[in-house]
């Protein structure tokens, strides 16, 4: 019996120290096989990468929403104003009209092949091609536009087609992490990295309706479209724009809140459009100048303007105009919600039903007046001339 004991034991013994030595110098061999033997598994690739992944890595992130994140490359015939000119044909000939060539970003937002991109990646274009991180392409058809907010939605035929998952906007905050993804001056898909800089950025002359998340990721030329993702690879944002003094990055760039981008999908998704509420009016902020001009006068506001918008034209027969208002009027609630700029009356605007009445609040001089306005609809942006 003993005999058999000190055999045992030896051969523990050894076994522990052959994995001891193991697990010391080629801990691998240990797990690189998974049960029933062969290669391990992509799950299990991405597991064992995640585990030893340095502690701040946002690849993650990266590789859960690259793949649905796409190229644009549109192409647009040049139209020539004098093309059936005699002389035109003579110096130019009878050939093919040239061509002018765009690119840009796209993120795809479902299975069935939808995709936010931005209005002016896809403005005027005859051909719209997109290219997936796969390699596959297809060409695009436009399911809709929306000019005010710098969106547009396309749909291609594939299939197995990826698709990120839409984020929430009610936890973000300045200095959360963020990535940009898209492809910046057509060199191939690339991925940035920064923060959130800012909330809620308007007054800057992009969009008719702006609500930006500002941003100090590398945006490009060709990033337009893309992707704005937070650290778990959910889009936050549809990138849109760049403050920039000699065409690159500069460390300012604009995206549109997937919030708004949602919203403007589902209409068009259901529509074709975006129907918004319009009044028919001028609106500018109220500076000293203005209200010297419109005898709007101070002493009643401790020498301080009135907060609100001044109403610099009414369209004749429009909304306002049918309500009462007045150029020179200033707009102070609407819903009796306060007014402080602009942008916040064309939002509040713009969020009415057409043929909903709401309740204005309006200084006529020294006159408080409530006037009710039936609103709209606002009219759609006029297309190029060339389209």
């Amino acid at each position: 019996m003993k005999k058999y004991w000190l055999l045992f034991s030896q051969s523990v013994t050894v076994v522990l120290a052959l994995v001891f030595v193991v697990s010391t110098l080629k801990p691998q061999w240990l797990n690189s096989t998974p049960r029933g033997g062969g290669l391990a598994t992509l799950e299990q690739a991405a597991t064992a990468a995640q585990v030893h992944r340095p502690a701040g890595s946002l690849s993650e992130a990266a590789r859960l929403a690259s793949p649905a994140v796409v190229s644009i490359n549109t192409s647009q015939k040049q139209r020539a104003p004098r093309k059936g000119d005699h002389w035109f044909r003579f110096f130019n000939g009878q050939g093919d009209e040239p061509t002018q060539d765009g690119l840009g970003s796209g993120v795809i937002v479902s299975r069935e092949g939808h995709i936010l991109t931005n209005h002016h990646v896809i403005e005027d274009a005859d051909d719209i091609e997109v290219v997936l991180q796969d390699g596959r392409s297809a060409v695009a058809k436009v399911i809709g536009v929306d000019p005010d907010t710098d969106l547009a939605l396309l749909q291609i035929q594939l299939d197995k087609l990826p698709s990120i998952v839409m984020g929430q906007l009610d936890s973000l905050q300045v200095g959360d992490l963020v990535l940009a993804i898209g492809n910046p001056f057509g060199v191939g898909q690339t991925v940035t990295s920064g923060i959130v800089s800012a909330l809620g950025r308007n007054h800057l002359g992009i969009n008719t309706f702006e609500n930006f998340i500002q941003t100090d990721a590398a945006i490009n030329p060709g990033n337009s479209g893309g992707a704005l993702v937070d650290v778990n690879g959910h889009l936050i944002g549809i990138n849109s724009a760049i403050y920039s003094r000699s065409g690159g990055n500069m460390g300012i760039g604009f995206a549109i809140p997937v919030s708004t981008a949602k919203a403007i999908m589902d209409s068009l998704l259901k529509e074709g459009k975006v129907t918004r509420g319009w009044l028919g009016l001028e609106p500018t902020e109220l500076t000293g100048e203005s209200a010297q001009a419109f005898g709007i006068t101070q002493h009643e506001h401790n020498g301080q303007l009135p907060r609100g918008i001044l109403v610099a034209g009414v369209l004749h027969n429009g909304p306002a105009d049918k309500a009462g208002l007045k150029p020179g009027d200033v707009i102070t609630h609407m819903a009796v919600q306060p007014v402080g700029n602009v942008s916040e009356l064309l939002s509040q605007v713009a969020a009415l039903r057409p043929g909903q009445a709401s309740q204005l609040k309006v200084l006529r001089g020294q006159k408080r007046l409530e006037l009710t306005v039936q609103a709209g609809t606002r009219p759609l942006r006029k297309p190029s001339e060339h389209r």
